[in-house]
C-alpha cells in the first residue's frame, strides 16, 4: 500500500485528469509562480507562437518591475526564470528555432536588470543567464543563425556585461562564428567603443591564434604564477606542450608559487603530455609535502604499481602528522579520510586548536562524532571559546549549539582520556564568560 501512496508520476497518473486538474488549481490557488508555470504550460499546448506570447509577457513583466529581490524572494525568481527557459528551449525551440533564438536573446538582456536589483550572494541567479548563454549558442545552431545576427546578439550583450555574466558567450559561440565571423565581431566591438583584454584574449582564442594570443602578454605578467598556469593551460590545448613548460618555467621562481595550485596542476599535466612521467610524480609528492593535497596524492597513488601505493599511502600519513600547520593536517585527515588517526591527531594537538576555522572544525566534529566523540567534543569546545573570548555575539547561536551537541555527546564517554567532563568545562566558562548573558540565553532555550 504504501507504494500506492508515494509522490511520484507513475501514481498520480492513476487519479484521473479531473482530480489532477481539481488539485492543481486547488494548490495554485495564491500561489504567483505556479500559475504562471501553469498558464505556459496552457500556453504551450495551443502551439508554439501562443507560447511566445505568454514568455514575451513574463519577461516584459521582469524587465518593468523594480522591487529589491532578496535571498527570501529569489527562489520564486529562478523558478520563473527557469520556467521561461524552458518553455524557450523547449516547445517553442522544437516548433521553430529562430522564434527561440529570438526570446533567448530578450531572457539575456533582463540579465543586467534582474542582477542589479538582486541579493544573489549564492551566485544562483548568474549561474542561470551563464547557462543561458549555452543555450543560446545551441539555439542558433539549430536556427542556422545567420554569422551577421550572432554578430549582433553578441555585440548587444557584451555591452550589457557588468556581472561577468556573459563572460562565456565567445568560447560558446566561436565554433559557430567561425575565423571571419570573430574577426567581424572585434571590428563591432571596437565601433562601440574597445574591447578589454579578457574579451580580446577570447576572440584570438577563439580564432586559433596562439602567436596572437601570446603577444597580448607583457614578459613580466608571465612571471606570474596564475597567468603563466592560464596561458600554458591554452598552449598545451593547442599542441604546444614543450612552450607550455617556458612558459611556465618563468613563473617558477615567484615567491607565492607553492600556493598557485593552478601553476602546479598545469604543470603535472604539461610533464605528463610530454611523457616525463616520472618528474610529473615527483612534483605531485613535492607539492602535496607541502599543501597536503588530497586530490595529487590520489593522483599520485593511481600511477604507482601494484601494492607500492600501501606503502606510499603511510609514508604519505607520516608527512602529514609532521606538517608545521595542524590545521592543514587534521583537514587532510577528516577528509581523506581517516577518522581514527584524525581523532587520535585532534587529542595529541589538543592545544592547538583554537577555534577560528570554522569551515574545517565543524565538518571535522560532525564526521569525528559517530565515532570519535572525545576528539569531536574538543574541536566544538574550541570553537564555543573562541566564540565567546572575542565577543562574536553572531556566532552565539552556533555557539550554544556546539554546548549541546557536547552534552549529547558526553553520554557516549566512558574514557575521558584526561580531559574535563562536560559539566566541569561549562562551569568554567560560566565563570569565566558569565557576563555574555546572550550568550547563556541562547544556550538555556
Amino acid at each position: 500500500m504504501a507504494a500506492k501512496r508515494t509522490l511520484n508520476a507513475k501514481n498520480l497518473e492513476a487519479l484521473g485528469a479531473a482530480a489532477l486538474a481539481e488539485l492543481l488549481v486547488e494548490v495554485s490557488a495564491g500561489n504567483a509562480v505556479i500559475q504562471r508555470r501553469l498558464r505556459l504550460a496552457l500556453a504551450a499546448a495551443g502551439g508554439a507562437e501562443r507560447a511566445a506570447q505568454e514568455v514575451r509577457k513574463r519577461l516584459a513583466a521582469i524587465s518593468r518591475s523594480t522591487t529589491f529581490i532578496d535571498s527570501a524572494r529569489r527562489k520564486a525568481l529562478l523558478a520563473d526564470l527557469e520556467a521561461q527557459q524552458q518553455a524557450i528551449t523547449g516547445p517553442i525551440a522544437t516548433a521553430d528555432p529562430a522564434l527561440a533564438v529570438d526570446l533567448q536573446v530578450r531572457l539575456l538582456e533582463l540579465s543586467e536588470g534582474v542582477l542589479d536589483r538582486c541579493s544573489d550572494s549564492t551566485g544562483a541567479v548568474i549561474g542561470l543567464f551563464q547557462r543561458g548563454v549555452e543555450a543560446l549558442a545551441g539555439l542558433a545552431k539549430a536556427a542556422g543563425t545567420r554569422t551577421e545576427a550572432l554578430v549582433e546578439h553578441a555585440v548587444d550583450l557584451l555591452q550589457e556585461n557588468g556581472y561577468g555574466q556573459f563572460e562565456g558567450l565567445i568560447p560558446a559561440r566561436a565554433r559557430l562564428l567561425e575565423e571571419e565571423g570573430l574577426h567581424q565581431l572585434e571590428e563591432a566591438l571596437l565601433e562601440r567603443g574597445g574591447v578589454d583584454l579578457f574579451t580580446m584574449e577570447q576572440l584570438v582564442r577563439g580564432r586559433g591564434d596562439l602567436d596572437g594570443y601570446l603577444e597580448l602578454f607583457e614578459p613580466s605578467q608571465l612571471t606570474w604564477p596564475d597567468t603563466a598556469a592560464e596561458v600554458a593551460g591554452h598552449l598545451l590545448s593547442g599542441g604546444r606542450a614543450e612552450q607550455a613548460l617556458a612558459v611556465l618555467d618563468r613563473a617558477a621562481k615567484a615567491s607565492q608559487i607553492m600556493a598557485a595550485e593552478t601553476w602546479h596542476a598545469t604543470r603535472i599535466a604539461v610533464l605528463d603530455a610530454l611523457g616525463r612521467s616520472e618528474e610529473a610524480q615527483q612534483h605531485r609528492w613535492q607539492v602535496f609535502g607541502k599543501t597536503l593535497s588530497i586530490p595529487l596524492l590520489r593522483e599520485y597513488l593511481k600511477r604507482l604499481d601494484d601494492f607500492a601505493d600501501v606503502e606510499a599511502e603511510e609514508r604519505a600519513f607520516a608527512v602529514v602528522e609532521q606538517h608545521p600547520l595542524p590545521l592543514v593536517a587534521l583537514q587532510f585527515l577528516v577528509f581523506w579520510p581517516s577518522l581514527p588517526r584524525a581523532a587520535r591527531y585532534v587529542i595529541e594537538h589538543c592545544n592547538d586548536w583554537h577555534g577560528d576555522a570554522y569551515e574545517i572544525y565543524e565538518p571535522a566534529a560532525e564526521r569525528l562524532s559517530a565515532d570519535h566523540p572525545v576528539a569531536s567534543i574538543l574541536l566544538l569546545r574550541s570553537m564555543g571559546v573562541f566564540a565567546l573570548a572575542m565577543g562574536r555575539s553572531k556566532r552565539y547561536r552556533y555557539a550554544a549549539e556546539h554546548l549541546r551537541q557536547c552534552e549529547r555527546l558526553e553520554a557516549r564517554i566512558d574514557d575521558w582520556q584526561g580531559f574535563e567532563s562536560h559539566v566541569s568545562f561549562v562551569g568554567r566558562l560560566r565563570e569565566a564568560y558569565g557576563q555574555k548573558w546572550s550568550f547563556w540565553q541562547q544556550l538555556e532555550r
